[in-house]
């Protein structure tokens, strides 16, 4: 049976994630202490005492999501038949998913993301971004009414998360999505509603930082993927080292095509989508986008132990 992996993003870390995996699979002890010393503090025990705000900083988020997928690989991957496999993560994922198949070195992404979320916290001052969440409407309304705010305004609010069918995240400049939600709510929506968040992850808010990250990318060394991976800018993958690397960066200010990117693993012969990571938020986006497919999170010993 052909398998497809995908590893989250931020936002689905908590306090207390990967205890249970931590305290049975010795295996992945290494993995933390060499995330720590790069980090230069314990990020095992930050992910499972806290506190919970400094473990939502987007610098601490990524690295401890990146850590926690990649350990669950390295408890899967002997297990499995790796022929057709086809790996893709969303947002942030995509590194871990980078990671796993050989092309990022695990020491250097836990210091890139790290670098990454930096960039990102520090590229729009608190309080002028925003990012909501959208549920009910087809893309091409929201893309309208998002488009028609920009036009009329010259503020900025774009979509950029297509999660699944009806649930889209838009992003920018917070009067421009408090507009939106208006709009969007009046248009239908089910739901419009801000998220807690202050980043405006992927708009076009991220361009400084996706300079940035370009600039540390180009520095990085990069392998062939040993296997498959869906990038998120055009639910592709890249042709070579160099398309890898444009396509991290543009990732950082353009949308998370993860409906498409679920569909384009469908269209394929992967008959089961196994999530990597703390929860399994896209687990559940999965099962909405493609109902051909199995789907399961990897998220405790309990499902582990199934593969």
């Amino acid at each position: 049976m052909s398998l497809a992996f995908v590893f989250p993003g931020q936002g689905s870390q908590f306090v207390g994630m990967m205890k249970d995996f931590y305290e049975t699979k010795s295996e992945i002890k290494p993995l933390y202490d060499t995330a720590s010393d790069i980090l230069g503090y314990d990020l095992y025990d930050l992910c499972v005492n806290g506190p919970e705000q400094r473990l939502g900083l987007t610098e601490v988020t990524q690295p401890a999501v990146l850590v926690a997928g990649y350990a669950i690989w390295q408890l899967v991957r002997d297990k499995i038949d790796t022929s057709g496999l086809v790996l893709a993560g969303h947002s942030l994922g995509e590194y871990t998913a980078l990671v796993c198949a050989g092309s990022i070195a695990f020491e250097d992404a836990v210091a890139l993301v790290r670098y990454r979320g930096q960039l990102m916290q520090n590229a729009v001052p608190e309080g002028v971004g925003a990012m909501a969440a959208v549920l009910g409407l087809d893309d091409a309304t929201i893309e309208k009414h998002c488009g028609d705010i920009v036009a009329a305004t010259g503020g900025i609010v774009e979509p950029v998360n297509y999660n699944a069918p009806g649930q889209v995240v838009i992003a920018g400049q917070k009067e421009s999505v408090a507009q939106a939600i208006r709009c969007l709510k009046e248009a239908g929506a089910r739901r419009a509603l801000f998220l807690p968040v202050s980043v405006p992850a992927h708009s076009s808010l991220m361009k400084t930082a996706a300079e940035k990250l370009s600039q540390r990318l180009q520095k990085l060394t990069i392998n062939v993927p040993a296997f498959p991976v869906i990038h998120n800018v055009d639910a592709q993958t890249a042709t070579n080292v160099e398309s890898i690397r444009d396509k991290l960066a543009l990732q950082v200010h353009s949308p998370v095509l993860w409906k498409q990117t679920v569909q384009r693993i469908a269209e394929g012969p992967t008959k089961k989508m196994l999530e990597c990571g703390p929860g399994k938020v896209l687990t559940g986006l999965n099962k909405r986008i493609s109902k051909k497919m199995q789907c399961l999170a990897l998220n405790d010993i309990e499902n582990l132990e199934m593969i």
